[in-house]
């Protein structure tokens, strides 16, 4: 057997394993990371598009475990947080990018990210800022970095302070870049944590299409604002358990086939963390992202302390 298709097969096999409940988020993430910088991802594109329609589908099968009263209520009392955190994170990501003389698109592209939704907010702004394949790249690896390292790194947290399901989902929710590791995180803390969190993180990425617009508006840019479907088709599915209480075991069993289908996904987007990524961040960009992950972060937390979310 040559090398190429023994190693086709491991990769098969990494994701067959992340199907199983013996696999959880984190490790996942590891799994796909030490697959990619020992042995390379054999699928780089195929994977990297695979990944988000999976996530998003995950996303929409998550909804089925939540009540439509529970994703309204949580979504409102996160709107005010959301709308504040995205306005300070955009004005201290501009303040950063002068500081650490970041190439303007990067820095836009990276505080955008920090403040809305990670890789789809990105994806969303880059054409409206005109910006070149080697911006928007950077901007992308820098917060899929920190995406990884939130993952892991937000958990341990929030065990070492003790922090109650709903805070920790709320936090993850407004604090880390992408759906992906938002929904990891708080899957891996509990599942009230993960209800928190989903909701919240959603709630938050609704602001990409009125930003993208108010960014295209002043830019006088004709770029088209895309609406994200798969936050409609969350609320879709909340709202049909709530109409449909009656079969809730189906309705059980889709949220955990979804929750399962996050693993999968997050080996695949390890499996995107190769050497050549890696390289493409540089040192500039990489400070920016990580100084305002690290503000964005902390502030949030200790606010959500002092306002006592219960």
């Amino acid at each position: 057997m040559d090398k190429n298709r023994l190693h086709k097969m491991l990769f098969v096999a990494g994701l067959l394993v992340c199907c199983t409940p013996l696999v959880g988020t984190a490790m996942a993430l590891i799994a796909g990371v030490l697959f990619s910088l020992l042995l390379g991802n054999p699928w780089p594109q195929k994977s990297a598009h695979v990944s988000k329609v999976i996530l998003q589908l995950s996303v929409v099968g998550l909804g089925f475990g939540l009540g439509l009263g529970e994703v309204v209520r949580t979504g409102r009392e996160s709107l005010v947080y959301s709308f504040v955190g995205i306005s300070c994170t955009l004005a201290l990501g501009y303040v950063l990018g002068m500081l650490f003389k970041t190439d303007t698109n990067t820095s836009a592209l990276i505080s955008f990210g920090t403040a809305i939704c990670g890789g789809s907010a990105i994806a969303a702004m880059a054409p409206v800022l005109k910006a070149n394949n080697d911006e928007t790249a950077v901007a992308l690896t820098t917060v899929f970095t920190l995406n990884s390292v939130a993952l892991l790194l937000f958990p341990l947290i929030g065990h070492l302070l003790h922090l109650n399901q709903d805070i920790f989902g709320t936090w993850a929710g407004l604090a880390i870049h992408d759906t992906s590791s938002v929904v990891g995180a708080a899957s891996a803390y509990g599942a009230r944590a993960l209800a928190v969190g989903t909701t919240v993180k959603l709630t938050r990425a609704m602001w990409i299409t009125p930003v993208v617009i108010g960014m295209a508006l002043l830019k006088k840019s004709e770029q088209r604002v895309k609406i994200p479907l798969f936050i409609i088709g969350f609320v879709v599915a909340a709202a049909i358990r709530t109409c449909l209480p009656q079969y809730g075991q189906y309705w059980n069993g889709l949220a955990a086939i979804a929750k399962q289908c996050l693993v999968v996904t997050l080996f695949l987007i390890g499996a995107g963390l190769s050497r050549e990524v890696l390289r493409q961040v540089g040192v500039r960009p990489l400070l920016q992202g990580v100084t305002l992950w690290l503000l964005v972060s902390s502030l949030t937390l200790v606010a959500l302390l002092c306002i006592g979310i219960a």
